[in-house]
């Protein structure tokens, strides 16, 4: 099931209690697409999914019409991994996280590409498409795609630019694999989403880099960190350095064919998440007006 047209906006939903506890929560907040994790995002080891709890999953993903349904993989992960342990660890963790994906019927599943310490920026990328490679290998896909994140390029992360990711997208062009742009992320690697003229220098780097047609999910975060700041710091759209014109003007035009919108933003109580949502959503139906 993918969002035909017309903008979806949704939140990383909490799966406190149950899983299925995400898809009733962002339908609370009159969210059209959810993401969620499916176990423990800071562990390595995730409780078997039982037949009932996917069986509800899928029940009220139905029930909700919620679409697309995203899950986004533990941080752990570290697909670009030097060190033989922690690359083995990750490739099995990211191979059971698309098992899980698969049974709980998501539409998309988003990883960070990871760090390459330890080696140059290049080996770093190969070593990513290799893991992927190997994790997907006799793997029956079904309907689900994988999306690579743009990273902020703390450390030694790859990915914090478009053509890095365009570089996996080509080693990797026989998988279901596509791109999630992060807003946070993409601001503090230093692209310019603040001014009209660099936001459209932004969007001309990903149509040549890894095509337009390749993004599929829009994660809409402001940052607490300066533009080319390299540090993942999210904060609540409008409040933070990228400021609320900014984000008008992304949420407004049609300049992602991805009309999915999700917002990962600090969260103190559901509250929080709904100023977000009612921002976003006053903007675009102030776009729409005119």
């Amino acid at each position: 099931m993918r969002a035909k047209d017309g903008i979806r906006l949704g939140i990383h939903a909490s799966i406190s209690g149950e899983l299925a506890h995400a898809l009733r929560e962002a339908a609370e907040l009159g969210c059209q697409t959810v993401q969620l994790f499916s176990r423990n995002p800071r562990g390595w080891e995730a409780r078997a999914l039982a037949r009932a709890e996917v069986w509800t999953f899928r029940r009220e993903r139905e029930r909700l019409g919620l679409d697309p349904v995203i899950i986004h993989a533990p941080y752990l992960i570290n697909l670009a991994a030097v060190d033989p342990a922690v690359r083995e660890r990750s490739v099995g963790a990211f191979r059971q996280e698309i098992r899980r994906a698969i049974r709980l019927g998501a539409d998309y599943l988003v990883v960070h590409p990871g760090s390459a310490r330890g080696c140059a920026l290049e080996e770093g990328i190969r070593a990513c498409a290799r893991a992927i490679r190997r994790a997907v290998r006799g793997m029956r896909m079904g309907a689900l795609r994988l999306l690579l994140e743009n990273t902020a390029g703390q450390g030694h992360q790859i990915g914090w630019r478009f053509e890095h990711l365009a570089a996996l997208l080509e080693e990797l062009a026989d998988v279901p694999i596509g791109v999630c742009v992060d807003t946070a992320h993409a601001f503090a690697a230093g692209y310019d989403l603040v001014t009209e003229t660099g936001l459209a220098q932004m969007l001309a780097e990903i149509r040549t880099t890894v095509g337009m047609e390749r993004v599929h999910v829009l994660h809409l975060n402001d940052t607490r960190v300066p533009r080319g700041g390299r540090v993942d710091r999210h904060w609540h759209v409008g409040e933070g350095h990228i400021g609320a014109e900014a984000f008008r003007r992304i949420v407004s035009g049609a300049l992602f064919p991805a009309r999915s919108f999700i917002l990962e933003t600090p969260r103190r109580s559901l509250q929080d998440d709904r100023r977000n949502l009612a921002r976003v959503r006053a903007w675009v139906a102030s776009a729409a007006s005119v």
